[in-house]
């Protein structure tokens, strides 16, 4: 483990398709360097209203992923993880609905992040109660959509492949990396 000179925040997202060890890394990224993440919002937002969801509720839940991410960044030092931005609220709404809510794309726009980890679907599918795309098209469609995001905007971004513990030794450089180029001490 590693401790962290607390000077500046920064802001690391990890995005990518369901069931791709987002989570996972977070939770995993936030013990390594004694930081906060940010849980994505989404799951508590279905496991309390259902699975059936509407357009107007992935605004919802983009507000609720907003006010989560802003009441954690508050008042974390260092490196703080998130687990889901607009990004993928974009992506959900235009792969479900083939729409965008304007407020999740002002989001975008208004939001700065230092570093993007884009989780590639090389894990093998895990099934929950709230997971919708287990078949290997869609969650190549998806994986395109992100990584096209990805090209098309201005942070630094690394692709996270392999197993669980080779996504987080190439996490930890990164970070490392990024913490190096902004003269934090880890």
């Amino acid at each position: 483990m590693e401790t962290l000179n607390k000077k500046m925040l920064k802001k690391i997202v990890v995005i990518g398709p369901e069931s791709t060890g987002k989570s996972t890394l977070c939770q995993q990224l936030a013990e390594h360097y004694y930081s906060s993440w940010v849980p994505e919002y989404a799951r508590e937002y279905l496991l309390a209203h259902g699975t059936d969801y509407t357009y107007e509720d992935l605004l919802e839940i983009a507000k609720g992923q907003i006010t989560l991410e802003d009441s954690i960044t508050k008042s974390a030092e260092g490196l703080v993880f998130i687990d889901t931005d607009m990004f993928v609220m974009k992506v959900w709404c235009e792969f479900v609905f083939r729409k965008c809510h304007s407020f999740i794309l002002d989001e975008i726009v208004k939001r700065k992040y230092d570093l993007y980890l884009l989780c590639n679907t090389d894990l093998p599918w895990v099934a929950d109660e709230l997971r919708e795309y287990p078949d290997l098209e869609s969650r190549e469609r998806l994986y395109i959509m992100y990584k096209d995001l990805m090209i098309n905007q201005h942070t630094s971004w690394v692709e996270i492949s392999g197993d669980y513990s080779q996504r987080l030794n190439l996490a930890v450089e990164s970070v490392t990396k990024l913490a190096a180029a902004n003269s934090l001490q880890l």
